[in-house]
């Protein structure tokens, strides 16, 4: 191994001296070096100290900065060691002490840097904990948004009074990633009918982005308040919430007026709408529409029906 190159000399420094062999032992003398002192090191080997086998090396003591070692003084040896004056503890500023070589100051700096970054990792944990509450997953209970409404959607209970069926229904869908929805609308027809007597729409949102509730409570369930005329009813046993909202403006007359119903259920954060409406006038030929109360009972068997068959 290649011996280290001395490091360089300030132009005021006395050159190092070559390696002594050992001498006798011999009382501690004064020295005229106060220790520590970056500008005055100590004669002798520059990078290696010969100890005792066994013992421990002895370790300097702190002296203030300025004040000579006198011998015996601070329990010390009276002069500072020989040794490598680059290795010696660093000076943190004017007269200050030296770290104790046991760990003390130095393990207990390292100590609470270890708990100030576990303190400050539990924070930043409990911080995400805590505001990144917010989950992208919507609630949408299983349930899919149909190609065709109109072939999947369950109407059966109007077959009774609208036999025939709507050949040219209208249908459409949407796909978004905030978005699914389909919607049927068709016309239903009593025998012999050319023309509709009466009216089916029906429609399944599947809110992907937002939870459709509160606008959901406060559309349907005071739909009174803006829409006069209207009578709205609390619906059971459908979905999380389900609302009736019905109108009839025949005043138990066949001949005109017309006869309304809705039934909307929220479930989750899917929605689901089913609407009947009839007009009569002296052109059509029903004269004898479905009661309001018949309508109903079927808007609500239909639409748990069809919310069952479009539920995975």
């Amino acid at each position: 191994m290649s011996t280290p190159s001395q490091p360089p000399q300030p132009a005021d420094q006395p050159a190092p001296q070559p390696a002594q062999p050992p001498q006798p032992a011999v009382p501690p003398q004064p020295t005229a070096y106060p220790y520590p002192s970056p500008q005055s090191p100590p004669p002798g080997n520059f990078y290696a100290q010969p100890t005792l086998v066994g013992q421990p090396a002895a370790q300097p003591l702190p002296v203030p900065h300025g004040q000579q070692v006198q011998p015996g003084q601070f329990g010390g040896a009276g002069q500072p060691q020989p040794g490598n004056p680059y290795a010696q503890a660093p000076q943190y500023g004017p007269g200050a002490p030296v770290p104790p070589s046991g760990g003390g100051g130095a393990g207990k700096a390292v100590l609470w840097a270890v708990v100030g970054a576990v303190v400050a990792s539990a924070a930043w944990a409990g911080g995400v904990f805590l505001i990144g509450g917010k989950s992208d997953s919507a609630d949408l209970r299983g349930y899919a948004a149909p190609a065709d409404m109109c072939s999947r959607a369950d109407y059966s209970s109007f077959k009774s009074e609208y036999p025939q069926d709507d050949t040219t229904p209208t249908k459409n869908t949407l796909k978004n990633p905030a978005l699914d929805e389909s919607y049927c609308s068709l016309g239903l027809k009593k025998t012999g009918s050319t023309y509709a007597d009466a009216y089916l729409t029906m429609q399944l949102d599947l809110h992907r982005k937002t939870d459709p509730g509160p606008e959901f409570t406060a559309l349907w369930k005071n739909y009174a308040d803006s829409h006069s005329g209207y009578e709205v009813s609390t619906v059971n046993g459908i979905g999380d919430e389900a609302y009736l909202v019905s109108q009839d403006t025949t005043g138990g007359s066949a001949g005109s007026g017309s006869r309304y119903a809705t039934l909307a259920v929220r479930d989750g954060w899917v929605t689901y709408e089913m609407t009947y409406n009839t007009y009569l006038s002296s052109y059509d030929q029903d004269k004898n529409p479905p009661s309001l109360g018949s309508v109903t009972d079927w808007l609500k068997k239909d639409a748990k029906a069809t919310l069952g068959q479009l539920k995975g």
